[in-house]
Parts: structure tokens; C-alpha cells; sequence
């Protein structure tokens, strides 16, 4: 009955993590996967968590279906971290928000949702992008398309050209964007340059889509949600997708957000009715364990508090990284530009390595990067830094 399917290809990211698993090298190096690792290779438990998992342990609770839009103190918290806890928006009751499956989760159901909203508007996506921004949209029956942004020769930002294009999209266009530490590149739009966008989004009509993963791991928790907040105040109309994956190191609990903000208060009671009839009809309830402890974690003044140096090591363990593997690359490498390691900001950085240099990385070094030459930067520490940098300068020369 379903011989005429085409067969899944799989994720490229999740194979090439696979090989990494299966290769013998003594020394190999997996830069695959968007994963915050510290420094001596693990997926942290936070302390924070840590604490709040064993209160809940200490008194065992029934597990009843949440509601369709996910905890209350949860949506709060979501809702005073997007957008800073005394925004006029909150005090309007201007947003609707939810708690999601994860951040992807949140992108679907904000895909969902503004395909029923503008069933013929398309959205517009970064280039190059996370290919599952594509994906997510293009299931949810939106057609994509891509804006530049990455300019690969000089390794930065194609403002002029961005903001070219995403001036001359059709009204009610959705345009994707990242607040802070855009994936795959790192490179991302200062705030200046937010504030030349934000009124051509306006004026335009165009219905921004912010997906926010990586909150805290750019500049702080408060300077990465400039955008979003800079959104907000100018009365913009747009959606924010945030996730704690990564800031929270909760992957697999799939805790995630989604806050859409509106024109008026009875337009987001409004709104949130449409967004639990979407979460209705794919998953009708988020998972209960994972939303009490992020809930009990922002809540708490104390573990709060914990929470938020514990993302400040995360931050600073990655730039010290950066700064360490481009002191390292111009020293064995001197006519080699290495400084987007420490011009790119977040997870990822953006090589520009070739497609030979890529597979000599694998073959000769055991050190897997993704064929787009993205590199997630935690997968890089104290211990296997001189290695990989050594690896680069070797294969720098095959053009």
C-alpha cells in the first residue's frame, strides 16, 4: 500500500553523527550536532534542574493532562524572560503564549497557525538557514523562499542586500529571523541594524517570526532578547518561538515557548484560542515533568539566580573557545583570516572550508564538521583544541 512512498533520506546532521560514532580514530572530533557540551565533553547537568527535580521528588505528585496551552506559571515565566518581566506588552495582556513541544514544536504551531490566519502568504527564510525552518513551514502548507543574509567571502552579514529584498516582499509575508546567535552562521544583526529593519517590517505589513534557541548564549540573557523587545516597543505585530534545550540543558524534556504578539488584549485572548486548536489537533497537551522544573526553576528567586550564572559560564565557555582557537589558527596559520570565530557569536560558526577540506577532515583527522562547514563550537575544549586547530592547518592548503 505505501510502496510508492520515496524512502527517507534521514537527516544529514543526525548520519554524519552516526559515522562520528562508528570511526575508530583515537582522537576524533564531533563538531556535528547542536549540542552544549562542557568541558570535559558531557551534556551538564545543571544545578539548578538538579535542585528542582529533587523538590519534586521529595513529594510525588499525579500526572493529569496539562492544559492545551501548557502551565500557567510556565507561560509566565516564558513570558517576563522573551520580553522582560515589566514590558508594557505583559502589562497590556498583548501576548498570547504557550508552552511548546520544544522550540521546533513552537515553530509548527506558529506555522500552523499563520497559514490559517493568511492561507496565501509565503514565508521567507535566511540563506543559508537550519534546513528544518523549511521543512517545518513547507509541511505546515506555507511555501518558502530564502532572503541573503551570509555574505561567504567576507564571512559577515549582507545587510544592504537583506534589507533590499525583505523591502520589496508582498504584504502579510512572513520573514523569519533570529534574535541572537543565528543558526548555522553566528553572525548576527547588530542593534543598530535591527532598528533600520524594524520599520520596514512595518511598513511593509510583513508579519516577523523570531526563533529564539539560544537565549543567553550570545551577549547575555536580556542583550539577546534586544530585538524582540525592540519588536514590542514599536508595536509590531509578530511572533517569538524561544526554547531552553539548550539554556536550560533540557533537550530531551522538549520545553519550548511560543508568544504572539497582538494589537490589543482581545485580540490575544483571540489568538490564544487559535493557538490551542492548533495544539489540539497535533499533540493536545505539552509534557508535564519537564514544564514543572522549568517553571519551578524561573520562579524561584534563588535557583533563578543559579540559572542564570550557570547560562553566563555556558556564554563564557564558548568564547573562550573562539578566542582560543582563533589565537591558535593564526599562529600555525599566518596568512589565514581565522576571526570569524571571534566575530560570530553563539553555537555555531561558520568555516567556509571547501568540500575536500571537509572530507580530509574526516578521513585523515576523524574530526566531522557538517558539509555546510558549520561547526558547533561546545563540541570544542581544553582537551582536543590543539588537535583540531592542528587538523585545519593542515588541510587549510588543499584549496
Amino acid at each position: 500500500m505505501f510502496e510508492h512512498l520515496e524512502k527517507y533520506a534521514g537527516d544529514p546532521i543526525f548520519g554524519l553523527n552516526e559515522a562520528f560514532h562508528r570511526d575508530m580514530h583515537p582522537q576524533k572530533v564531533n563538531l556535528t550536532v547542536g549540542l552544549y557540551y562542557d568541558n570535559e565533553g558531557h551534556i551538564p547537568v545543571l544545578a539548578s534542574v538538579k535542585t528542582a527535580e529533587q523538590r519534586r521528588a521529595q513529594d510525588p505528585q499525579s500526572r493529569p493532562y496539562l492544559p492545551m496551552e501548557g502551565l500557567a506559571s510556565y507561560r509566565d515565566a516564558v513570558q517576563k524572560l522573551v520580553f522582560g518581566a515589566s514590558h508594557k506588552v505583559l502589562q497590556d495582556k498583548k501576548v498570547a503564549t504557550i508552552q511548546s513541544v520544544g522550540g521546533t514544536g513552537a515553530l509548527k504551531v506558529g506555522a500552523d497557525f499563520l497559514h490559517l490566519a493568511y492561507p496565501d502568504s509565503d514565508v521567507w527564510i535566511s540563506d543559508p538557514a537550519w534546513d528544518n525552518h523549511h521543512s517545518i513551514f513547507q509541511g505546515a502548507g506555507v511555501k518558502s523562499h530564502s532572503y541573503s543574509y551570509y555574505d561567504p567571502e567576507t564571512k559577515s552579514l549582507k545587510f544592504d542586500q537583506m534589507l533590499a529584498e525583505i523591502s520589496a516582499l508582498p504584504p502579510n509575508s512572513f520573514v523569519l529571523l533570529h534574535p541572537c546567535c543565528h543558526n548555522p552562521t553566528g553572525v548576527d544583526l547588530s542593534q543598530d541594524q535591527w532598528l533600520q529593519l524594524l520599520p520596514i517590517l512595518a511598513e511593509r505589513q510583513l508579519i516577523p517570526f523570531l526563533d529564539m534557541a539560544y537565549q543567553g548564549f550570545g551577549a547575555g540573557l536580556d542583550e539577546d532578547a534586544f530585538a524582540v523587545r525592540a519588536m514590542a516597543d514599536a508595536g509590531l505585530t509578530f511572533l517569538v518561538a524561544n526554547s531552553f534545550s539548550k539554556n536550560l540543558s533540557f533537550y530531551g524534556e522538549r520545553c519550548g515557548g511560543l508568544s504572539v504578539v497582538c494589537s490589543s488584549a482581545d485580540e490575544a485572548d483571540g489568538v490564544l484560542g487559535q493557538l490551542k486548536a492548533v495544539v489540539r489537533r497535533i499533540y493536545s497537551s505539552p509534557p508535564m515533568h519537564g514544564g514543572q522544573i522549568t517553571s519551578d526553576v524561573l520562579n524561584d528567586t534563588q535557583l533563578c539566580a543559579v540559572w542564570e550564572q550557570e547560562v553566563a559560564d555556558m556564554r563564557q565557555r564558548i568564547a573562550f573557545v573562539r578566542k582560543q582557537a582563533h589565537q591558535q589558527l593564526t599562529a600555525k596559520v599566518p596568512g589565514y583570516d581565522s576571526s570569524y570565530f571571534v566575530k560570530q557569536r553563539g553555537m555555531f560558526t561558520y568555516t567556509g572550508l571547501s568540500r575536500a577540506q571537509l572530507m580530509a577532515l574526516r578521513e585523515h583527522h576523524g574530526v566531522y564538521i557538517i558539509d555546510s562547514g558549520r561547526i558547533s563550537v561546545p563540541g570544542l575544549n581544553t582537551r582536543n583544541l590543539e588537535y583540531f586547530t592542528d587538523a585545519m592547518a593542515d588541510v587549510l592548503g588543499l584549496g
